[in-house]
C-alpha cells in the first residue's frame, strides 16, 4: 500500500472511498514483491499493480467487492497447467493478495501511514493478513520513536509484540511477514502480519558538476533517490545547471562527505576523474558503510587512482569496494547512455544481479522469490 502513498494520501484528502489489494507473499518468479499494491475507488479508478498485468482484472473485481461488502479477503493466484485461460500468473509464480476496504477505524491508521510515507518519513504499518476473521485487516502504525496509531485488537500483548517486530523490519528497511499467536507470543500458526516499512528516499550524491552528472541526476530521481550534486567549483555547481537535483552544494567533495548524513543505502558516484578531488574523496568514501561507491574514468585513470589510494593508506578490502570504471558495459557513448549504464550497475549491486542478458539464461529471474 505504501508504494502508492502520494496518490492514496490525495484520495483520502478528497474523502474518496477505496479498497487496496496488497501482495503479502510470493513464490517462484512472481513479477512484483510483497507490499506491491493496487487500489480501486468507488468510481472505478485504478492505481498501481500487483502482478504487472497478469491478474489485475480479477484483483480489480475483488476490490470492487470489498467496497460493496466491507470485508477483508485473502486470495492466491498462481499458474494453472490444467486451464491455460484460467486467471493466473503466466510467469509461473504464485502470489498471495490481501484486499482491504479503507474505511472505519482502519481509515485513520492507513491515513497516518500514508501521510508518513508521502512526506518522506519513517514508519512501519503492520496488518493482520491471515487469522481470525474478527482481526483480519486490523492495522497498527509504528514510528521509530515507538509511538503507535491504531491496534490489532485481541490480547493486550499482541500490539506490543507486533510493534517490536515492526520496528525490527523498519530498522532493516524491509517489508515482510511475521507469524505470531493471538496472545502475542512468537508461536506461529495463529496470525500472520504483513509489515510494510517506509523510509526517507535513499541518497545519491554525485560528485563532479560535469555534463554526465545532469543525466545521472535524472536517472537517480527516476530510481527514487534524493539526489545531491557536489563540486568545489561554484561556476559549475549551480541549480540552473542541475534543475532536477534536490540539492546543489559548492564544497570540496571530501569535506562535504565528512559532514553530510549517509547510511547503508547511500550511493556515491564520483564523476570528477581529477586526482586532487578523487583521492581524498574516495579515501573517505571507501571507509564508510554505504551501499555503492563508483568512480568514472578510463582504465588508465583507474590504475593511477588505485595506486594513489594505496599510497593514501587504503587496504585491498577497501579498494575492492570501488566500482571503477563505473557502470555496466552497455557500449554507452552519450551522457544519457552513460547514466543508464551507471544506474544499471547500482540496481545490479543492490539486488545481486549479474548484469548479463536474460536471453538464453536458465536461472530464475527473481531468485529471491523462489519458493
Amino acid at each position: 500500500m505504501l508504494d502508492l502513498a502520494r496518490e492514496l494520501h490525495g484520495w483520502l484528502a478528497e474523502d474518496r472511498e477505496f479498497a487496496v489489494a496488497t501482495v503479502v507473499s510470493v513464490g517462484g518468479s512472481a513479477p512484483r514483491g510483497p507490499g506491491a499494491a493496487l487500489a480501486v475507488d468507488a468510481e472505478g479508478t485504478v492505481l498501481g499493480s500487483v502482478s504487472g498485468g497478469c491478474v489485475e482484472g480479477a484483483v480489480y473485481e475483488l476490490c470492487a467487492a470489498a467496497l460493496r461488502d466491507g470485508r477483508t479477503v485473502r486470495e492466491r493466484f498462481g499458474y494453472s497447467d490444467d486451464d491455460a485461460f484460467a486467471v493466473g500468473l503466466t510467469c509461473g509464480g504464485v502470489i498471495d493478495v490481501v484486499v482491504t476496504p479503507v474505511r472505519g477505524p482502519s481509515r485513520e491508521v492507513f491515513g497516518a501511514a500514508l501521510a508518513e510515507a508521502a512526506g518522506g518519513g519513517a514508519a512501519a504499518l503492520a496488518r493482520v493478513v491471515d487469522g481470525p476473521e474478527a482481526l483480519l485487516g486490523r492495522a497498527l502504525l509504528v514510528r521509530p520513536d515507538g509511538s503507535r496509531t491504531g491496534g490489532l485488537g485481541g490480547h493486550p500483548e499482541l500490539d506490543r509484540t507486533a510493534a517490536a517486530e515492526a520496528l525490527a523490519l523498519l530498522d532493516a528497511g524491509r517489508t515482510g511477514t511475521v507469524a505470531l499467536s493471538e496472545d502475542g507470543s512468537h508461536c506461529p500458526g495463529g496470525l500472520t502480519l504483513l509489515v510494510e516499512a517506509t523510509l526517507p528516499p535513499p541518497r545519491m550524491i554525485v560528485f563532479g558538476a560535469v555534463d554526465f552528472a545532469a543525466a545521472l541526476v535524472r536517472a537517480g530521481k527516476f530510481l527514487g533517490h534524493h539526489v545531491t550534486v557536489c563540486d568545489a567549483r561554484p561556476v559549475f555547481a549551480t541549480p540552473a545547471r542541475f534543475p532536477e537535483a534536490d540539492e546543489v552544494v559548492v564544497d570540496w567533495p571530501h569535506r562535504y562527505l565528512r559532514r553530510t548524513a549517509t547510511d547503508a543505502r547511500t550511493v556515491l558516484c564520483v564523476l570528477t576523474h581529477d586526482a586532487k578531488f578523487d583521492v581524498p574523496l574516495l579515501t573517505e568514501a571507501l571507509r564508510m558503510p554505504v551501499a555503492f561507491v563508483g568512480a568514472m574514468g578510463s582504465r588508465r585513470t583507474h590504475e593511477d587512482r588505485t595506486r594513489r589510494l594505496r599510497e593514501a593508506g587504503l587496504g585491498e578490502s577497501e579498494l575492492a569496494r570501488l566500482r571503477s570504471p563505473i557502470g555496466l558495459d552497455l557500449g554507452a557513448r552519450t551522457p544519457e547512455e552513460t547514466a543508464l549504464s551507471i544506474a544499471a550497475e547500482i540496481v545490479a549491486t543492490r539486488h545481486g544481479g549479474t548484469g548479463t542478458p536474460l536471453t538464453g539464461g536458465a536461472a530464475r529471474i527473481h531468485p529471491e522469490a523462489a519458493a
